[in-house]
């Protein structure tokens, strides 16, 4: 295939051309210390084992989460859709607060779909903003907040509520009152120009709305008691009296405020959210999120008692969960990246299959490709999506589709069509996020079966694997206290860990297509999912391009 001298990647000169490369990635496996929590270390996995215990040379640990994939901090776990977005962009592109900033500055979050889509509320009902009033950056920002509100009213908004969270975890206790006071001082002036803009209920971040991880939904239902219903057990006319009020109780702090509605001289809520309302919730990190945005968002919801349920027009600061698509409409667009991995290999006539099914079809693809649809050649791809089961949990058939995946890349490799097999075996991960141990262990099995179905394809043709992981969560499957051990609730019960981690993922190569004298690099401080794109275009015979993070092998003479 010819391709133009802008997409042109020059030859590797110690690493041939014309091997086939299977890449894996499963998803939800990381790497920690082995114990009863550990379903990865306590399922049978032969083939992954023999890997990190036979050649050092061939297997490390990488990042996936924090600053690695483009998040804020080290405490920001990772997940599949940046993580997929890193493996195949081969750079690193702001996500979460960064991104906000960047669609901020620039105007750009009021001019996509999303804030498009609340605006039609603002001529005859109420934008509501919810979420975490700090300037701690790792939820939200105060800076953002007062941004999106200057934007909305200029922008039409006639009436503003904001619902507020206070912080204490992230910032100072007792740095709630300044917060209040400053966005308060932004209110008064919206009114003196003609805007209703109020706050209109609040409480502590760790009471009321922001539960994570479905661990206590009668959080998120104080939330909506305050929220939508206007009813709470502490009424006030003005937000500070609120907070300094309710921080004189004995034991009181910012966290664990309990919630608040602000009323007017009758004693009525001033901001209840109604049908027509617009919503938006403001925090960008997505765990403390999902849980509300599935009670604002989900007509068939169980977990509480909503009494009500406005129709009203919903959107997140940022989707929160790209497998659950929710919310469905938000305000900040996933990157915009370009010139990845996959494009420049189909430029020089690389062959590609990939395949996973349903539930990470989308992670091997679409945000593989850089958040694109469809194939950049037709001539030289083919996508397959093997359906999940529908109807049940996950741990319900922990083996998932596990095999089939390994089936389908088996006969790929083997049909000689494909210079590149790609693959996203999901079970560490799906059936993880269930919380069931001995099911998350038969799905680590099965994935290892697969993996051992795609080595075999990879013998016969002397070709090469890759094999790493998007991000952890298998490999830890209970909550923890500081000291690192099995954290208990009120009840004394195990607090099982349904969320992905923080810990590293292990990458390998190997395979007899692999050339003498290739290993892994000791020289890079912090490599992370990033670096695995260059790693790859050169074991297909490349130098990646200059600006794509650095790869992760050498050539020993």
């Amino acid at each position: 295939m010819a391709t133009s001298s802008a997409w042109k990647l020059d030859d590797h000169p110690k690493l041939p051309k014309g091997k086939t490369i299977a890449v894996i990635v499963l998803d939800g496996w990381g790497e920690s210390a082995p114990d009863q929590y550990n379903c990865i270390h306590n399922a049978p996995t032969p083939a992954m084992d023999s890997l990190k215990h036979g050649a050092p040379d061939t297997w490390t640990l990488i990042k996936a989460h924090g600053t690695a994939v483009g998040l804020p901090s080290e405490d920001d776990m990772g997940n599949s859709e940046v993580g997929h977005n890193a493996l195949g962009a081969g750079r690193i592109f702001a996500q979460g607060a960064k991104l906000c900033d960047q669609a901020l500055a620039s105007g750009k979050i009021f001019e996509g779909e999303g804030f498009k889509y609340v605006s039609e509320s603002f001529e005859t009902n109420t934008l509501h903003l919810v979420g975490l009033l700090s300037d701690g950056g790792v939820h939200s920002r105060l800076d953002q907040l007062q941004l999106l509100i200057k934007g909305s009213a200029e922008r039409g908004a006639k009436r503003i509520r904001v619902h507020i969270l206070t912080d204490g975890r992230d910032v100072l206790d007792g740095s709630s009152v300044g917060f209040v006071e400053t966005l308060e001082a932004d209110l008064v002036a919206l009114r003196e120009n003609g805007v209703d803009a109020q706050i209109a209920s609040g409480g502590g971040r760790m009471y009321v709305t922001l539960d994570r991880y479905e661990n206590d939904w009668e959080v998120v239902k104080r939330g909506w008691d305050a929220q939508v219903l206007g009813e709470a057990p502490h009424k006030f006319k003005n937000a500070v009296e609120a907070v300094k009020t309710l921080r004189k109780e004995p034991g009181a702090n910012d966290q664990y405020l309990p919630p608040f509605v602000i009323v007017d001289e009758s004693g009525k809520a001033v901001g209840p959210i109604v049908d027509g309302d617009a919503v938006v919730t403001f925090n960008f990190r997505a765990d403390r999120m999902v849980m509300h945005a599935k009670a604002l968002e989900y007509e068939d919801f169980d977990k509480f008692d909503r009494v009500r349920y406005p129709k009203i027009r919903y959107a997140g600061m940022l989707q929160y969960d790209g497998e659950l698509k929710l919310p469905s409409r938000y305000l900040v667009s996933p990157p915009e990246i370009d010139r990845t991995s996959g494009e420049y290999l189909t430029h020089n006539g690389v062959s590609t299959f990939a395949c996973s099914e349903t539930v990470k079809f989308g992670h091997v693809t679409f945000f593989w490709n850089g958040n694109r649809s469809g194939y950049f050649n037709e001539k030289l791809e083919e996508y397959v999506e093997i359906p999940s089961d529908s109807g049940i949990s996950f741990n319900v058939q922990p083996k998932m589709k596990a095999l089939e995946i390994g089936e389908k890349a088996r006969d790929a490799i083997l049909s000689g069509k494909f210079d590149q097999v790609r693959v996203n075996i999901p079970n560490g991960d799906m059936v993880g996020h269930t919380g069931d141990i001995e099911a998350t262990v038969v799905a680590c099995e099965a994935a290892d079966l697969a993996v051992k179905m795609i080595f075999d394809a990879i013998e016969q043709v002397k070709g090469i694997y890759v094999v790493t992981a998007d991000h952890g969560n298998a490999e830890d499957m209970v909550k923890r206290d500081k000291s690192g051990k099995p954290a208990l609730d009120k009840e004394g019960k195990l607090q099982i860990l349904t969320s992905h981690t923080l810990k590293p993922v292990p990458i390998a190569i190997g395979g007899p297509g692999l050339a003498q004298g290739v290993r892994f690099r000791k020289d890079l401080e912090t490599p992370g999912l990033a670096n695995v794109a260059a790693t790859v275009m050169n074991l297909h015979g490349f130098v990646a391009p200059s600006d794509y993070e650095p790869t992760l092998i050498e050539v020993v003479e």
